[in-house]
């Protein structure tokens, strides 16, 4: 069992410690009525339509439906080529205990899923970085990040696709576009994606 939660008139959250697993399932054999499913960290938001089913019979179905296994493998990686130039790596060396050459070692050799976007169209939060490098944001933001910093913040990596305020800590750059609106789709990193940074 798991908690659902109610979210206006047509929405319910579900809280899962599997979101890509419950976002999977749910997909492969769609509920009748739901028109929409938008993973986050910790919850997965389920839109539906209220003249086509009612919200306590989805409500016990979301509540005990299984998860299944995300097939990661099943699609080749994106492969995002990195100069570890971030203004913040020597920093976030002093802080994690490491040198410079682990931090670009440990970031480099993770292997990262996107595990849901926000903030802004196209940043996707990665999950599988390294937990030597889970640092708490900065305590001081910036006021702009560069487009295509890659930078790390608690448990997640990410390259921001457009210049924006920002308070993670920037380990590198990358001239790969993650968000361009003349692409179809537009985000590059979609949930489910596996991830590679490879040092240039």
């Amino acid at each position: 069992m798991r908690a659902v939660l109610p979210y206006g008139g047509s929405a319910v959250l579900v809280e899962s410690q599997d979101v890509l697993g419950l976002q999977a399932a749910l997909a492969a054999d769609p509920p009748v009525g739901v028109v929409e499913l938008v993973p986050a960290a910790r919850t997965l938001l389920v839109r539906f339509d209220p003249a086509v089913v009612e919200v306590a019979s989805l409500t016990r179905l979301l509540s005990s439906v299984s998860t299944v296994d995300v097939v990661t493998g099943a699609s080749e990686a994106v492969t995002v080529p990195v100069r570890y130039d971030g203004a913040d790596l020597v920093d976030v060396a002093e802080a994690s205990g490491l040198s410079v050459r682990e931090v670009v070692s440990l970031h480099s050799s993770a292997s990262y899923v996107v595990s849901f976007c926000g903030f802004a169209p196209g940043f996707a939060y990665l999950t599988g970085l390294d937990p030597a490098l889970h640092l708490p944001r900065r305590s001081v933001p910036r006021t702009r990040v560069p487009a295509g910093s890659v930078a790390i913040a608690g448990e997640y990596s990410a390259v921001y696709p457009r210049a924006s305020p920002g308070g993670w800590h920037l380990v590198g750059t990358t001239s790969v576009s993650v968000w361009d609106v003349e692409r179809d789709p537009p985000n590059r990193l979609t949930p489910g994606t596996r991830v590679r940074f490879e040092a240039a």
